[in-house]
């Protein structure tokens, strides 16, 4: 068992990301395996940086796990990267998709130029194609071994695998992510007449558009990792509050936050007549909620035994000011 990287979260979150974008470059495919086109556009937004939540989510996940289990942490954490840079093309994609003319129109992402002003719509369409389906291709094919100090079988770490990829394809899918943009549309009267959203539906829309992406990261990792049942049940309750107060937090920054903060446009949500946390409940309460999806997110962990650095990443995400 490894000790606890005692490092401050901004190192650790430093380190961690690093790991994902050395990933990130060594997975996706580029010539001669695909068109230097296709390949241009995928990479023009995949390694445009960002906070990469999702895919530390799914590294902290399996290291916390792994504490949890008493099994090395590094090794757990090297199990999980497939799924992690995986997760992170998954979001990107929905990025590239959501940035589009035909959704939520938008010019400017992680600080420069969307996809589609670069390299026109079909190309953007076809990079986010690209990018999910590489993923799931990913998840499926790596890692090909275990690292021999955890002693997994190779059948073993297929049922991991196979486990980790069902829960990040329904995410992503119809019932999760693009069930949730669909809502959003719906809402924005943009799929046939407006749809009015209460606090639930508001709720309900988020969970599926932000909020199972979040889940699937940190359930990915955990079973990764080797958790049963009961660890990966307390890992995706933790990861749906913890969406929630992501959700919520954004919300609030697009309309306090700047675009040279944010890297993409602020006050878009509002200028769209979106339903937003803010516009149903106001700043001050929306913060509030914020802070109590995180101290609830904490308390299941502590339930769990399972620490790490979950909870300071909770925090952080209350506590972002981009």
């Amino acid at each position: 068992m490894t000790v606890a990287d005692p490092a401050p979260l901004a190192e650790y979150l430093r380190v961690r990301r690093a790991r994902v974008e050395a990933g990130l470059e060594r997975y996706l495919p580029g010539p001669p395996a695909c068109p230097p086109v296709i390949a241009d556009a995928m990479r023009y937004s995949l390694l445009a940086g960002g906070k990469r939540l999702r895919p530390v989510l799914t590294l902290a996940a399996a290291e916390a796990v792994a504490a949890r289990l008493g099994i090395d942490e590094a090794a757990a954490a090297d199990l999980a990267l497939p799924a992690a840079c995986a997760l992170e093309m998954i979001h990107t994609y929905s990025l590239v998709h959501d940035d589009l003319p035909a959704m939520d129109d938008d010019t400017l992402r992680r600080g420069r130029p969307t996809a589609h002003v670069v390299y026109g719509e079909g190309l953007a369409i076809l990079a986010g194609d690209g990018l999910l389906t590489e993923a799931l291709a990913l998840m499926a094919r790596e890692p090909a071994a275990a690292p021999p100090a955890l002693g997994v079988s190779d059948a073993d770490l297929a049922a991991r695998k196979l486990g980790a990829l069902a829960v990040v394809a329904s995410a992503a899918g119809a019932a999760g992510m693009v069930g949730g943009q669909a809502l959003d549309l719906q809402a924005a009267g943009q799929a046939g007449p407006a749809v009015a959203l209460d606090a639930a539906g508001l709720r309900a829309m988020h969970e599926r558009k932000t909020g199972a992406l979040i889940r699937a990261a940190a359930t990915s990792g955990a079973i990764m990792a080797g958790a049963g049942d009961d660890l990966v049940r307390a890992i995706d309750a933790f990861a749906a509050d913890l969406g929630l107060a992501f959700q919520i937090v954004d919300d609030v920054l697009d309309v306090e936050g700047a675009a040279s903060d944010l890297g993409k446009t602020a006050g878009k949500d509002a200028a769209a007549g979106k339903p937003t946390y803010p516009s149903l409940y106001g700043l001050e309460e929306s913060k509030r909620l914020a802070r109590g999806s995180v101290e609830c997110a904490e308390r299941t962990l502590a339930a769990a035994g399972l620490g790490g650095r979950l909870p300071d990443i909770a925090r952080w995400v209350v506590a972002r000011t981009s």
